[in-house]
């Protein structure tokens, strides 16, 4: 079975590997490749992040029609009354069926905060207030943040796992 995932991302890469071989007892390959989610490098809520992911899965289909299903993995941002959360949408298609799942949310330091609402991307905010390097591609915010105890391939695990419960269940 092949899997196209909508990034480069090794951290998106490695837990779509991980989370299909926990739930569907199958051999894969996996292929990763850059699609645009059509949507702002930094979605500022849950509908336009979930936009983006369902974007990048079906970019994904269009580019490489030949695969077993479509992994489209998108983070964003939300204000809300406790402050920005930070969370991810996680879509994938099939040939004959669509889901999707959201990973945990959590809240970021105001002073991340204020920069994202500045218009700077949040991997790019957390290398700057933390004083790293392409911290998106390794452990991201959630790692940082919970002193590496969830990093992000495990972050986005769970709900590519989640993602997957209708295509392991039959039902």
């Amino acid at each position: 079975m092949k899997i196209i995932i909508a990034s480069q991302n090794p951290v998106k890469i490695e837990a779509t590997k991980i989370a299909f071989q926990k739930m569907i007892d199958d051999d894969f390959s996996f292929e990763g490749i850059n699609v645009p989610s059509n949507v702002r490098d930094q979605p500022m809520d849950h509908k336009e992040t979930l936009l983006g992911a369902k974007n990048r899965a079906q970019n994904a289909r269009n580019n490489k029609p030949n695969a077993d299903y479509w992994v489209g993995i998108e983070g964003g941002i939300h204000n809300d009354d406790f402050g920005m959360q930070a969370f991810a949408w996680i879509v994938i298609l099939s040939k004959t069926k669509n889901s999707q799942a959201q990973t945990a949310v959590f809240y970021l330091p105001e002073p991340i905060a204020e920069m994202v609402n500045n218009g700077i991307e949040l991997g790019e905010a957390d290398d700057i207030y933390f004083k790293r390097s392409n911290s998106k591609q390794k452990d991201g915010a959630v790692g940082i943040l919970t002193n590496g105890l969830i990093d992000r391939t495990q972050y986005y695990e769970h709900a590519i796992i989640m993602a997957l419960i209708p295509f392991q269940n039959k039902r």
